[in-house]
């Protein structure tokens, strides 16, 4: 029986950049720091880099969605960070508001606001 999201792991052909770029994109430094696997813990969830590329092709056929208070304000923050945007901020009903963003490794990186007591 599935009970939740627990692990997003995003494979990534330089760990090094990568983890710098992860660190300073979301402000957080790895809890798990290895040559085969750097792991960020974001509230009791996973965020995962695999240096390992050989069975996996570039870009995402699927959008794992991190949840955020404030929708437009890290979009603000990372806009000013030069990040390339994969799909704008918009509104999807019942104050849920998504929108996400490209990584440089390929993967698509999805953010969602839900207001509280409007779902």
């Amino acid at each position: 029986m599935l009970t939740g999201l627990r692990t997003i792991v995003y494979h990534v052909a330089n760990l090094e950049v990568a983890k710098m770029w992860y660190s300073e994109m979301f402000d957080i430094k790895p809890y798990f720091d290895e040559s085969f696997y750097v792991g960020f813990d974001i509230n009791g969830f996973e965020l995962g880099l695999d240096p390992s590329i050989k069975e996996y092709s570039k870009g995402n056929s699927s959008i794992t969605y991190w949840k955020v208070d404030n929708i437009d304000q890290m979009f603000e923050q990372l806009i000013k960070r030069k990040v390339s945007i994969h799909e704008d901020v918009h509104g999807v009903g019942e104050g849920i508001r998504l929108g996400s963003i490209n990584d440089p490794f390929g993967n698509v990186i999805g953010l969602i606001e839900i207001k509280e007591g409007e779902r």
